[in-house]
């Protein structure tokens, strides 16, 4: 499965790398609600989908941060 092989690839990643792609996720989140908010946006279950990753992405780093300590 897709998601499967997503959360592979996080995990491989380090913290820093997460937290990259975490800032690059919030901030095509929030251009997608700008776009939405304008009536410019046409594909609006790229939203959730942006969600989610984001939502998966804060999931890895927690583990991360708990198996070190």
């Amino acid at each position: 499965m897709k998601t499967s092989a997503y959360l592979e690839d996080l995990r491989a990643q380090t913290v820093a790398d997460l937290q990259a792609k975490l800032v690059d996720a919030k901030k095509e989140l929030f251009n997608l609600r700008f776009q939405n908010a304008t009536n410019q946006l046409e594909n609006t279950s790229r939203i959730k989908e942006v969600r989610k990753s984001i939502a998966r992405i804060q999931t890895i780093i927690t583990e991360k941060s708990q198996a070190a300590e």
